[in-house]
């Protein structure tokens, strides 16, 4: 049991967060229950960066038995950029059972993984009681790597006393990352939302890691720990154990793909910390230069050759499950337009990518548009001429005509060229990466099965409720599983560099694809 469900309908995160720590702290069979953090020593490649998990009444799990390290194999590698691509990488891991000493090798060769770095550790706890998971005990690893030459390709293994990965019996545990390039190049990047742990989400990270993308986006809700989705902690089935298999499902792309996450509605969990992401904060290192680490750690920006990626947390704005709403006091808002200020006028940035969980433009069944994200933000990708927004929230694919001030400028038929500088915003929902499907109110309309209509009824979610609208924006509809391949052309100054955008079936099968065209600086 955690908040009784009537009585978290009516809590915000942070509220609930209390309500389970004094609730769970009377029982005095429980000595845990927050993020508990290990030390960070220095090293070759290490940017000395301590703890960054935010919890703010640490406490300590039940004492870990220790095994024979040689009988534990780390798992659910996932690496993440630092605030420079070219130089700062993270890499994270999960292990089984408590170890000791845990470290990563790091090198130009397989067979010269001389040095060695130890790891962070950050152990997560959730008592019986809290959902379904049991009294269950997680150990997540980190190092973060630094002063890295940009366009190269190093080896890892990750390790611990008694599993040591440059023995040559373990050299087959390798994995490897490449640093993005000093200088312009083209590349691929790949994103989808709504994964969780299943068939669907595994047959689509096979066919992500055949893109060979230089970087991965994740837009929310990302393993469904949480499978209510409503910021509440009432008979939910809250499993933390979900993500020991959801680790297990990615370790195949993002052990060698940066995997770059936002948080979406699933991904509050009340009980680790009052803002819901003490869980998540003990699974990522993510950039750490967004505008307010304590409550939105999701929210980020990094610089890959050309292209700016802006990570935001719709949760801070949401009308639609508002467990979260205003955490941010509005500086999310401002930071995001500073960013968007400062990437338009860099010199070598020509692109801006947005991506986050909550729609600005959907006609799902389900959850459709967020009003929020409307009146917060959708002004300032259209002042800062954005050149594609990514989202997920609604289980399906959907892509837009490009869009300004809610109106249609410009029909984009699949295979057609936007040009936001003069015409505005193209928005894509990349939700179906793996979890169940929603439904269209039109017929869907997508390569190959071209099916257009003049309008759809849909519904725009408000601070006053749902609100009914018939939209003319809705170009593509796609329902069932895909994700997303974005190629990136450079182009010499004066020059059109492009953003190739096109969606991809579970099968294989593209169902969309369009350019978004802007003159090289």
């Amino acid at each position: 049991m955690g908040v009784p469900e009537k009585l978290a309908a009516r809590m915000s995160m942070a509220e609930q967060h209390e309500y389970l720590r004094t609730r769970f702290s009377r029982r005095t069979m429980i000595r845990g229950g927050a993020v508990t953090l290990g030390a960070v020593t220095g090293g070759a490649f290490v940017s000395g960066a301590g703890a960054r998990a935010t919890v703010p009444t640490p406490r300590t799990a039940p004492a870990a038995e220790q095994v024979d390290g040689s009988l534990a194999a780390p798992f659910g590698r996932h690496l993440a950029w630092g605030n420079d691509p070219r130089t700062e990488i993270s890499v994270s891991w999960q292990v089984p059972v408590a170890v000791q000493r845990p470290f990563i090798r790091v090198g130009a060769h397989p067979w010269d993984l001389s040095r060695r770095i130890d790891a962070e550790v950050r152990t997560l706890y959730t008592p019986a009681g809290v959902g379904a998971s049991g009294d269950h005990t997680q150990y997540y690893l980190h190092a973060r790597l630094a002063h890295l030459r940009p366009g190269r390709t190093y080896y890892y293994g990750v390790g611990h006393q008694g599993f040591d990965p440059a023995e040559p019996h373990l050299l087959g545990t390798l994995g490897t990352f490449t640093t993005a390039p000093a200088h312009k190049a083209p590349f691929t990047f790949t994103a989808f939302g709504d994964e969780g742990v299943g068939y669907h989400g595994l047959a689509n990270n096979a066919l992500i890691l055949g893109q060979n993308p230089a970087f991965h986006l994740h837009a929310g809700d990302i393993a469904y720990g949480d499978p209510a989705g409503q910021g509440r902690t009432g008979d939910t089935g809250f499993d933390s154990r979900t993500w020991d298999q959801f680790l297990h499902q990615t370790e195949s792309v993002a052990k060698q793909v940066p995997w770059m996450p936002a948080y979406g509605n699933h991904d509050m969990e009340a009980w680790y910390s009052p803002n819901g992401y003490g869980g998540e904060e003990a699974r990522w290192t993510l950039p750490d230069n967004g505008p307010d680490r304590a409550n939105l750690p999701g929210v980020y920006s990094f610089v890959y050759g050309n292209t700016a990626v802006i990570s935001l947390d719709a949760n801070d704005i949401s009308f639609e499950i508002p467990a979260n709403l205003g955490i941010s006091g509005g500086t999310q808002t401002t930071w995001l337009e500073a960013q968007l200020k400062k990437y338009r006028a860099a010199k070598d940035v020509d692109f801006i990518v947005v991506f986050f969980h909550h729609c600005a433009y959907c006609t799902s069944t389900a959850h459709a548009s967020e009003g929020g994200v409307r009146q917060e933000w959708v002004p300032l990708f259209e002042k800062y001429t954005v050149d594609l927004v990514i989202n997920g929230h609604n289980h399906q694919y959907e892509r837009t005509d490009v869009i300004k001030d809610g109106q249609v400028t410009k029909k984009l038929p699949i295979g057609g060229t936007a040009h936001p500088e003069t015409e505005g915003v193209v928005y894509v929902t990349a939700g179906a990466a793996g979890r169940g499907l929603y439904a269209f109110s039109a017929p869907d309309s997508y390569e190959g099965h071209e099916h257009e209509v003049d309008s759809v009824a849909s519904f725009v979610n408000t601070k006053d409720g749902k609100r009914n609208e018939t939209v003319t924006w809705s170009r593509v509809r796609y329902l069932d599983y895909s994700f997303l391949r974005v190629d990136v052309t450079p182009a010499a100054k004066g020059h059109q560099a492009t953003l190739t955008v096109s969606g991809i079936a579970e099968t294989g099968r593209r169902i969309d694809h369009f350019t978004v065209a802007r003159k090289a600086k």
